[in-house]
């Protein structure tokens, strides 16, 4: 599909999606959620893709929700009529959360995501980005996660990702407040990995995803991302040794095994032959389950 909301490039390995309505900080839309499910099915169908960055054209990473419908924002019979595109709802017809769609297509992804604030993100805006593996903030970044304060809850299956990333008293304590908090409490409160000046953020993200897909199997990472992932909600850690062990198995015998091992040691750099669309194990969690 044609994008208008957002910008889509890959380059030597890596995915760059950058959310563009500057003229509206980036504010989300039915639109954008659309292109962003879409470009992540682009990126997962896409062999050459070995990671992703994340970030806002302008001077936003994303402002939140746009909010130009005024106070019948959040009203979904409302709103229903005006849904275009993917339509989902839950089993008792409920239309499901935007952006709790984006947040889970992100986190069923096979590459690795990293997000890189570049300036605001508030409600949706920071919140469609917990299931990403790394998040880095410019020194202007502001986080908000301002639900409380507009009258609604918490979204993106916000409630699951953020007490696991941040734990819980620092989960409730930015929710229940809802207040704007800048880059270092971000940093404080394990949101982000690190906190760079602004011309330094995207060569940050770029360095790091280079480090991947320079270095790394991408049938490896991408069993590992779903492996991790998953592990946050096993029962006991008798059930990550169990798919560990399945996985192992499954990956101990193949190409990219004995070339990793291989090129360790004659020293040289390594040329994985495995792919993700046609050599991921069956074994692999389907992760998020509806």
């Amino acid at each position: 599909m044609p994008y208008t909301e957002i910008e889509y490039e890959v380059r030597d390995g890596i995915a760059t999606v950058t959310l563009n309505r500057p003229h509206k900080m980036n504010a989300f839309t039915f639109t954008m959620r659309d292109e962003l499910l879409d470009v992540f099915d682009r990126i997962d169908a896409d062999d050459d893709v070995r990671a992703v960055v994340v970030t806002g054209a302008g001077r936003a990473f994303c402002a939140g929700a746009d909010l130009s419908g005024g106070g019948d924002t959040f009203d979904k019979d409302k709103a229903e009529g005006l849904l275009p595109g993917k339509v989902d709802r839950l089993d008792d017809g409920t239309p499901r959360d935007g952006g709790g769609m984006v947040a889970l297509r992100i986190a069923a992804c096979l590459k690795p995501v990293i997000g890189a604030f570049n300036g605001a993100a508030v409600g949706v805006g920071v919140t469609m980005t917990l299931p990403m593996d790394v998040r880095l903030a410019s020194e202007k970044a502001r986080f908000g996660f301002v639900f409380a304060r507009r009258g609604i809850v918490t979204e993106a299956a916000s409630s699951w990702f953020l007490p696991r990333l941040v734990g819980i008293a620092q989960a409730m304590e930015w929710a229940a407040t809802g207040r704007v908090f800048g880059a270092q409490e971000a940093l404080d409160g394990r949101l982000v990995s690190r906190v760079l000046p602004p011309d330094e953020l995207l060569p940050a993200a770029y360095e790091l995803a280079r480090e991947i897909a320079g270095n790394t199997s991408a049938v490896s990472v991408a069993t590992i991302r779903r492996l991790m992932w998953s592990g946050l909600s096993a029962p006991s850690p008798w059930d990550a040794h169990a798919a560990d062990s399945r996985l192992m198995a499954a990956l101990g015998g193949g190409a990219d095994a004995i070339e990793g091992v291989s090129s360790f040691l004659e020293k040289r750099d390594a040329a994985f032959p495995m792919r993700v669309s046609k050599d991921l194990p069956p074994e692999v969690p389907d992760w998020p389950v509806r």
